[in-house]
């Protein structure tokens, strides 16, 4: 019994690797520009790559001033850029099919932020999503105050080897010195096919039957 016991347990941990194993995350660039006078800033990030690739982009946390126009400081608009990579370790074999793409921030007044993602197959450059929006404060159509966009993003096809880019523009008039742009952080949480868990899930249903033919 003891033996039956082990080896169930070894075997649900393999399955468990195969479905959920670790990733590897390059972090190719994580930065922007404050205008004027032009000042570059780093954004700090937070990685995490088991069981699933998670990115956030600490924007707030940018140094030397966070990412940040408008109103106490004296932007008027800025960037920032997000590129990195993502590829399976050895013996994983889970395919991603989209991630959820948060984006945290303010606008108030005249003032906006425009975003732009893209995600990209290595082995071939194929475009796997491409979209685009706008966050506006009323000055500019939109509404006032803090947000916190969940945005369900679908690859094209499913993939384990992408690179990713994002782009973030911040402005405010000048004319208004209440306006204010800010950008909190952008966090993005990646989703894996059905098919592993499916296969997971055959798996563990495989070892209950054998365990109770054993009896």
């Amino acid at each position: 019994m003891t033996r039956r016991a082990v080896f169930a347990v070894l075997a649900v941990s393999v399955l468990v690797g195969n479905a959920f194993a670790s990733w590897n995350v390059n972090i190719v660039r994580s930065s922007g520009i404050l205008n004027p006078p032009s000042v570059a800033v780093n954004v700090p990030t937070t990685v995490v790559t088991s069981p699933l690739p998670q990115i956030t982009f600490e924007t707030a946390n940018a140094v030397p001033n966070p990412i940040i126009v408008g109103n106490g400081t004296s932007f008027t608009n800025g960037t920032f850029t997000g590129i990195y990579t993502i590829s399976p370790q050895a013996g994983n074999n889970t395919l991603l099919t989209g991630f959820n793409f948060v984006i945290s921030g303010l606008v108030f007044g005249q003032a906006l932020i425009a975003w732009h993602k893209k995600v990209v197959r290595n082995s071939d450059n194929a475009i796997l999503y491409n979209d685009s929006g706008v966050i506006a404060g009323s000055g500019f159509g939109g509404t006032d105050g803090a947000f916190s966009i969940l945005i369900p993003a679908p690859l094209a096809q499913p993939a384990n080897d992408v690179s990713v880019y994002e782009t973030f523009l911040l402005f405010v008039l000048p004319s208004n010195p209440t306006s204010t742009a800010a950008l909190l952080f952008v966090e993005q949480d990646w989703v894996p096919e059905p098919a592993s868990m499916l296969a997971l899930g055959s798996g563990l249903v495989g070892l209950f039957a054998l365990r109770r033919r054993k009896r």
